[in-house]
């Protein structure tokens, strides 16, 4: 399960502060496991396909999933064969590594991996191990290069490139590591990194949405300005829902605001407030939401717009990387 974040995560307080001596603990804890790893004291396993690592250092959703929809169109329409790991958070059967189809059941293979397996022309594999995940993707095909949705601390897998998303918004908060802060590891670790892309950022990525679908029927669409000064009852059960929120406010939609936990499992009756008011969801909870027979229920898919600085550097990476491995194979 996902953590969530905690205010006390956003400054500099006396609850962070207490916690600081903990966090010092975790960081050294995380620098000795990464060590481990960096200096072969602990087993790396290297992917005969090239490994594409999108994740962050910091708890909460920072805006992978949108990014590695994006990076996945780029490398298909560049003719190369694509597969996507992810972790499958929200699934209970993905202690060992499943296939996802755009059909699957999000409570069995988790929300996110059901969305990219809808939104990406590649083939999608969810599993708590990265390294069994991958395997078992290459078992099924070949594939020129794989897509990590997470997993920059999964050190057992070895990786051509390693790109960190960072929430412009949120950005380190108050920079402790857990559990006085947010942080996963330290800010040094960007360093080492690759690619670091920043969310909601005209410099990194920035996310376009122009409609509204119906959840029970995909062919049936409706421009988001056609609920302009219309109540809506939104529904987010996303890391951040108050973007979403913001979102269709900015559109001039009159927001009942519903939030959720990220992952959250709905049940019917929980989407039923009384009155003929649209529900409006994110894309997301959708694939949660699909078979519950909502009336008046719409969702919202966003894509990611790449900045051209991005796209360049991101196939510059790729470039390098396969022209390396096919280097070392010849």
């Amino acid at each position: 399960m996902k953590l969530s974040r905690p205010s006390f995560w956003g400054t500099r307080n006396l609850t962070s502060w207490l916690l600081f001596p903990v966090s010092l603990i975790f960081r050294g804890i995380v620098a000795l496991r990464r060590g481990s790893y960096r200096f072969k004291l602990a087993r790396v396993w290297n992917s005969p396909a090239a490994v594409v690592i999108v994740g962050n250092i910091s708890v909460g959703g920072a805006g992978k999933t949108p990014l590695v929809i994006a990076l996945s169109e780029l490398l298909v329409r560049k003719n190369l064969t694509v597969g996507i790991v992810t972790r499958g958070y929200g699934g209970g059967a993905v202690e060992r590594p499943v296939r996802v189809y755009p059909d699957s059941d999000a409570s069995l293979v988790g929300d996110e991996s059901v969305l990219l397996a809808r939104r990406c022309q590649a083939t999608l594999v969810a599993g708590a191990d990265r390294v069994q995940a991958v395997q078992y993707l290459l078992s099924l095909d070949q594939f020129d290069v794989v897509l990590c949705d997470d997993g920059m601390q999964h050190y057992a897998l070895e990786r051509d490139l390693e790109i960190a998303v960072v929430d412009s918004r949120y950005m380190f908060g108050n920079s402790f590591c857990l559990p006085a802060g947010p942080l996963r590891e330290p800010v040094s670790r960007l360093n080492s990194v690759d690619m670091i892309v920043y969310s909601d950022s005209t410099q990194g990525y920035t996310l376009q949405a122009t409609e509204l679908v119906c959840v029970n029927n995909d062919k049936v669409t409706r421009s988001i300005d056609s609920m302009k000064q219309k109540r809506v009852h939104a529904v987010a059960g996303i890391a951040s829902p108050e973007r979403f929120f913001q979102f269709l406010n900015a559109h001039g939609i009159e927001v009942v605001e519903h939030p959720f936990g990220d992952h959250a499992v709905y049940q019917k009756e929980d989407l039923n407030y009384g009155d003929d008011h649209p529900l409006v969801m994110t894309e997301k909870d959708m694939v949660k939401c699909r078979k519950l027979g909502l009336e008046n229920g719409w969702y919202i898919p966003v894509t990611a717009v790449l900045s051209q600085t991005v796209v360049d550097e991101f196939m510059s990476h790729i470039d390098r990387v396969l022209s390396r491995r096919n280097n070392h194979a010849a």
